[in-house]
């Protein structure tokens, strides 16, 4: 299945398996350990609202998905009398077996390795097929640090390649690109309008959020929570549905375009769009649908794209050699990762109707 629930339970079910290669190896993990880093990857997700991060800073502001993610491990662990204390800890990176915050969120966590596989199949794009097996077979700890075997380095080149491959075939397609900022767009406006007082169908979830400036303050209550968990994808394709009716022009006219497929064009650049070129294109649009200059913005803009698919200043995929030495793969020789997959690649675009 395709969904963050079942995505969830296979990340669950990889971090049984590493767990069980590594007590294999010899290495230390107590039944309360194993329980909480499994429970750690459960809820990894829990923070993520509707649409996933296309909406994470449009219905609320300054507050990541990580964020509300520990707000609601805090919630639940009130709740059962602290019985998740040892998985925030882990979670957080706070538990001083650092291998197993590792699993959870590093560069090579089990997270990744399961949405990459995932991902890959059902899409269709054979790119970004994993041997997970494998690289789990060659997971090891040394110094309390999770690593990977030296036999296995040919296995992390090629889940580093994979991700960088999904991300330009799939996370950042054109075809991506243009839907979630459309969705962005509908969402800014309904939002806006909402702030300045216009009637709008919601249900009363979304209704909470539109009708509200929601940030981290907010999230401190339990109210804000609630209602941030009863957000789904319905509640947003219901409004947008409603909405291809609405009075305000951007608004009817984002949201009829979605709901049939009308995407904007997504241009792809190198570097920043010339200044005079958006004011062309928005000036077109502007007479094509009579807008005004504010309401021209929300559908002539531009952005970027980026992706290190390989960060060695972040948490490093650790090699562990035969004799006991210890390098980042990105600084052995003749490494793949080390030529090309380090360096971060960023693209411009600019969004725009078909004209």
């Amino acid at each position: 299945m395709h969904t963050r629930f079942h995505h969830s339970m296979g990340a669950y079910h990889l971090m049984s398996c590493a767990l069980q290669e590594l007590r294999g190896k010899g290495v230390v993990i107590t039944e309360e350990e194993e329980v909480a880093a499994k429970m750690a990857i459960l809820l990894h997700d829990v923070g993520h609202g509707p649409y996933s991060h296309a909406l994470e800073h449009t219905l609320v502001e300054d507050v990541s998905h990580e964020e509300i993610s520990q707000l609601l491990m805090q919630t639940l662990n009130r709740e059962m009398n602290g019985s998740l204390d040892l998985t925030l800890e882990i979670f957080n990176g706070r538990y001083h077996k650092q291998f197993l915050h590792q699993l959870v969120s590093s560069q090579l966590d089990v997270d990744r390795m399961d949405y990459l596989s995932r991902d890959s199949f059902y899409t269709g794009v054979s790119e970004g097929v994993i041997s997970y097996d494998r690289i789990i077979k060659m997971l090891t700890v040394h110094e309390g640090e999770l690593m990977v075997e030296e036999k296995g380095i040919y296995s992390i080149e090629k889940f580093i390649v994979a991700r960088r491959l999904m991300y330009w075939q799939v996370y950042l397609h054109k075809t991506v690109l243009s839907a979630e900022n459309m969705l962005v767009k509908v969402l800014d406006r309904a939002k806006k309008l909402a702030l300045d007082g216009t009637e709008l169908f919601a249900s009363p979830a979304l209704h909470y959020f539109l009708y509200n400036r929601i940030g981290r303050g907010e999230f401190e209550g339990q109210e804000c929570l609630s209602q941030f968990c009863l957000l789904d994808d319905y509640d947003i394709m219901g409004a947008i549905k409603v909405w291809t009716q609405h009075p305000d022009k951007v608004l009817r006219l984002l949201c009829q375009w979605l709901v049939n497929r009308q995407l904007f064009k997504v241009t792809l650049r190198n570097e920043p769009s010339e200044p005079e070129l958006l004011a062309d294109l928005k000036e077109k649009v502007k007479q094509r649908w009579d807008l005004s200059d504010g309401e021209a913005d929300y559908f002539v803009f531009t952005d970027t794209a980026s992706l290190k698919a390989y960060d060695a200043n972040d948490e490093k995929i650790n090699i562990l050699f035969k004799d006991g030495t210890v390098r980042d793969i990105s600084s052995i020789d003749n490494a793949l990762v080390s030529h090309t997959l380090a360096r971060p690649i960023k693209k411009f675009y600019i969004c725009h109707p078909k004209i």
